[in-house]
């Protein structure tokens, strides 16, 4: 890689150049978004809780339904488990779910149930880290801390010309670098959002707008046409190929749910009873074994609803879906952490993975 001209050379007027041109851009090209109306500091902490791996227009929804459901810190805190779960389901990630709940009881204990402003003090929260306390201090408190996401990782090394993978430990420490040096003073709250606002609708990942990027004419990697290779994110992570076996049993107009266990995937959530097909097992043996296994149950009449493809960050699941009539057994819970018999217009008060609630989908119709 050849010395990076811009950055190598760079003074206070080439810096300041680039923080003025990133201010006006998105003084003029911000979206508005609710929790840009008065930063206040709890909805700009659920928006980046909510927005991490996720799309704007995806959490839009949710975050509206959040605060019209828990509209203060102290309503996340006394609220029960299973609504928290609920405004998230569909987010995926249920711990953070789960660590905003943990974060807004030590609010109430520590700070009366206001968000503290101390960088230190936000950073032992359950649930946030380095990104997350940056955010919240410099966009809810316009404090001086830099921020780094995947937008921003996307415009420093296009701009700087960084070609190395930028998911190994020496990138983000140098972007964690570039960032801070080039932070205006006193203006983090609009600078940082400039520059995720610039990676997200300027400097995308595909076809970027080079032509009409007011950054053009300092970006280095454009100069040596290399904006299609940065940044390098290193080989695609192997997606592993699951096939689950899961049953609607029904028993006297009632359906049966498990709750999973709170860690680990999707933990907290309710489910339909079943799991993995083994390797050469059948898709009914597998379900009947299972559910002989979690919960102590023999089924009959077994017939298939449908399939449902749903893919996660690390792996797919092809999911097999039956129903069936209770037979015999008592309810032996195995890994799961409390079952339940409830109606099936009862189901969509529960929390469920994204597959089961495709599937309640279908049994409402």
């Amino acid at each position: 890689m050849r010395a990076n001209q811009f950055w190598m050379k760079a003074d206070k007027d080439s810096i300041g150049l680039l923080q003025e041109v990133l201010l006006k851009w998105f003084e003029k090209n911000q979206r508005p978004l609710p929790w840009r109306d008065k930063y206040e500091p709890y909805q700009v902490w659920i928006s980046e809780i909510m927005l991490q791996q996720t799309q704007v227009k995806t959490v839009l929804p949710y975050f509206e339904r959040w605060m019209a459901t828990l509209p203060t810190i102290k309503s996340v805190a006394e609220a029960k488990e299973d609504q928290i779960l609920k405004l998230w389901e569909g987010l995926g990630y249920y711990s953070r779910a789960r660590n905003i709940q943990k974060a807004a009881r030590q609010i109430v204990e520590e700070y009366d149930g206001v968000f503290p402003s101390d960088y230190d003090a936000i950073l032992a929260l359950p649930g946030v880290g380095k990104y997350t306390a940056g955010a919240i201090a410099s966009i809810a408190f316009n404090q001086d801390r830099p921020l780094v996401d995947g937008n921003v990782i996307r415009v420093l090394s296009r701009l700087f010309l960084y070609t190395k993978n930028t998911r190994f430990p020496e990138a983000e420490k140098k972007m964690w670098k570039w960032a801070e040096e080039i932070l205006p003073k006193g203006e983090a709250r609009l600078f940082n959002q400039a520059m995720m606002e610039f990676g997200a609708l300027q400097c995308t990942p595909a076809s970027p707008d080079c032509s009409a990027c007011p950054l053009a004419s300092v970006c280095e990697a454009r100069k040596e046409n290399m904006i299609h290779l940065i940044p390098d994110r290193g080989p695609a992570r192997r997606v592993e190929n699951i096939k689950v076996a899961i049953a609607v049993i029904k028993k006297e107009g009632k359906v049966f749910i498990q709750k999973r266990p709170e860690k680990g995937l999707m933990g907290g959530l309710w489910e339909f009873p079943g799991g993995k097909v083994e390797k050469g097992e059948g898709f009914k043996a597998a379900l009947q074994r299972e559910l002989a296994e979690e919960v102590g149950m023999k089924v009959r009449n077994i017939k298939k609803i449908r399939n449902i493809k749903h893919a996660y960050t690390s792996f797919k699941v092809d999911l097999h879906c039956y129903e069936a009539d209770y037979e015999s057994g008592e309810v032996k819970l195995g890994s799961a952490t409390d079952g339940l018999w409830v109606d099936p217009e009862e189901l969509t008060n529960y929390p469920f993975p994204a597959a089961n609630v495709r599937l309640i989908a279908d049994l409402l119709v």
